[in-house]
């Protein structure tokens, strides 16, 4: 009984032993370090910068189409209502090439 009771605690002070390597060496790796928080903000500074870009390229689209959607003087409200139609899709497939063109580059 002696016997069991002698293997039961040293392998529990071997176990303790290795989870106690094992939390030391996490806390050391290098997942941890500055590099690491390094490569973090970076990479959220570009995602900042890759929004501001898709953000204003949007912005200028819809400034562009604002004004193309206005009655040019002289023009006949046929003219300018099919024009307006042209307008509209070109615009609908410039905001989705936009968006398509963000998402899939891997900015």
């Amino acid at each position: 009984m002696k016997n069991i009771v002698k293997k039961i605690v040293v392998y529990s002070m071997v176990g303790m032993l290795q989870i106690g390597l094992g939390a030391s060496m996490v806390s050391a790796s290098p997942a941890h370090g500055p590099e690491r928080v390094q490569f973090e903000e970076h990479h959220r500074n570009h995602d900042n910068d890759r929004q501001r870009e898709h953000d204003r390229r949007i912005r200028e689209e819809n400034d562009r189409h604002e004004s193309e959607m206005k009655r040019h003087p002289g023009e006949s409200r046929r003219h300018w209502h099919e024009r307006q139609k042209h307008e509209n899709e070109r615009h609908q497939h410039e905001l989705e090439r936009i968006h398509h063109e963000f998402e899939h580059r891997g900015w």
